[in-house]
């Protein structure tokens, strides 16, 4: 428990108050779902929006003004800034895949609310874990982040050489949801939101059953480069929590706002990747500077090697979202204007 409340911006008291909030917020947000399963409007989801970003705005700026500097977080503000906007852009890059695997089942407009829901419910619960272990491990080892570093820089290498989004072939149903499909009794028709139905007294999984299984699988795998590159902005966990809270809650309302404008985003890869590589980079550079590998330098720490401050890290990461993003829309108005010739 030391590694989550030991030297951290929140006491056990602000933990706890945190999950209370949390807790609420996603119930009344279900039971609302749940009570009338709808395709929501451009002005409801940009307004249910605008609340999630707004929240983490006035939670970071509170953060900024109110938290001390620790040892784990020497600016839990700026700290807070960088991980949310990291983990927000790695979330609207998931969310092709999270279009791709609706299209794939066909899941009807109306349930695609309560679907994401209960999937980003699973993702909040399993990415929590990832962080509890995380945590755990960054305490008790230091050289943890060369294994990070490494990671994400593999996921930056992979991830460029995917290049651009373009079809559903980008998805492939994992090994959990094929084995779903092929042992468990399931029924192909949809019964609204429910999970399961009941038929001659059989109890059978439902389309639905399936679509959450699959995001919430997938997601996991998302978290795995996530919560590395969110560890190298903050060691701090309240602050690796919220930051993805934040990013998550409003993910729903992203989905329905900028599906078409994702296909827009066509150098948003690029982007990502180069953000996973700098922040891989950095987490070597620090794990060098606190080497205690007897293998490296002899185990000494590596003085030449800088810590590179969060003041760069956030402007590398406003820095590349708003390039990638000019670009990719410019190049697609090019070939849009170019289409538009050629007709």
């Amino acid at each position: 428990m030391n590694a989550i409340f030991g030297d951290s911006v929140a006491s056990p008291l602000v933990w706890g108050v945190t999950l209370v909030v949390l807790i609420g917020v996603l119930m009344v947000d279900l039971l609302v779902i749940a009570r009338r399963p709808h395709e929501p409007s451009m002005a409801e989801v940009s307004r249910h929006l605008a609340f999630f970003v707004g929240l983490a705005v006035i939670f970071g700026v509170c953060l900024l003004i109110f938290a001390e500097p620790h040892e784990l977080s020497p600016n839990p503000g700026a700290e807070f800034f960088a991980g949310w906007l990291t983990e927000y852009s790695l979330s609207i890059d998931n969310l092709f895949i999270f279009i791709i695997i609706m299209t794939k089942f066909g899941v009807p407009r109306q349930y695609q609310q309560t679907a994401l829901m209960i999937g980003i419910v699973l993702a909040l619960i399993m990415r929590a874990i990832f962080i509890v272990v995380g945590a755990a491990a960054i305490n008790e080892f230091s050289w943890v982040f060369y294994i990070f570093g490494l990671f994400l820089i593999y996921t930056a290498v992979k991830l460029a050489g995917e290049g651009q989004h373009d079809d559903e072939d980008e998805f492939e149903e994992n090994k959990l949801v094929k084995f779903a499909e092929k042992h468990l009794p399931a029924t192909s028709e949809w019964h609204g939101t429910k999970l399961t139905i009941k038929q001659a007294g059989k109890r059978m999984i439902t389309p639905m059953f399936l679509v959450i299984l699959a995001l919430g699988t997938t997601d996991l795998l998302f978290a795995l480069d996530s919560i590395p590159a969110i560890y190298g902005l903050t060691k701090d966990p309240y602050l690796v929590f919220t930051a993805n809270l934040f990013a998550l809650m409003g993910l729903r309302q992203l989905y329905f706002l900028i599906g078409g404008l994702l296909q827009r985003l066509i150098y948003l890869s690029y982007g990502l990747s180069f953000l996973l590589a700098f922040i891989g980079v950095k987490l070597i550079l620090h794990a060098m500077h606190e080497n205690e590998l007897p293998f490296i330098n002899g185990g000494e720490h590596i003085s030449w090697a800088p810590d590179i401050p969060i003041w760069l890290s956030l402007v590398v990461i406003v820095g590349t979202l708003a390039v990638t993003a000019i670009v990719s829309l410019a190049a697609t108005r090019r070939q849009d204007a170019q289409e538009s010739n050629n007709s």
